[in-house]
């Protein structure tokens, strides 16, 4: 399997353990992205893991900045017979954009990235309720902040592939 995946020109991105010049130059250019403040707690949340999935803030010079935005819904979706709800939805999306840390800033690459959880709310279960409403959440932000640091890396492997060629 691996002999085939090597044939198709396939190399990781950001694979520990520096199995290739590229993936560590790939890691040091992730971790030059300097991520922009996000406003509000859940906002917060995704700067910290965005930080932490990228590895910035370890001494490296910021090449890049990266600006996000974080748009939380929510969607009642299962409903008794009383018209009470029973089952909440979090649809989170989040636009970003890439800039050089140059001056004027460059626009390196852009998207937007959703994702989707629920949870139960059960009945008088008020804290439960939270805590699975905090839970999604949370989950929401992993995925998305994966979603955008793997965007990111292959905007800058391609990036330093073209400088390179």
């Amino acid at each position: 399997m691996a002999g085939l995946l090597g044939g198709c020109g396939f190399r990781p991105l950001y694979a520990p353990g520096g199995q290739s010049a590229a993936a560590g130059a790939t890691r040091e250019e992730l971790a030059s992205v300097q991520v922009a403040l996000i406003p509000e707690r859940s906002g917060q949340l995704l700067r910290r893991t965005l930080q932490h999935r990228l590895g910035s803030g370890y001494g490296v010079t910021p090449r890049y900045d990266l600006r996000a935005a974080l748009q939380i819904g929510v969607e009642q979706e299962g409903f008794r017979r009383d018209g009470a709800a029973t089952r909440s939805r979090y649809v989170v999306t989040a636009p970003w954009q890439l800039y050089t840390a140059a001056v004027p800033p460059v626009l390196v690459a852009s998207g937007a990235e959703t994702s989707a959880d629920a949870w139960n709310l059960p009945d008088n279960q008020f804290f439960a309720a939270d805590v699975a409403s905090e839970a999604a959440q949370r989950r929401l932000i992993d995925l998305i902040s994966n979603d955008i640091v793997e965007k990111v890396a292959i905007a800058l492997s391609s990036q330093a592939a073209g400088r390179s060629a």
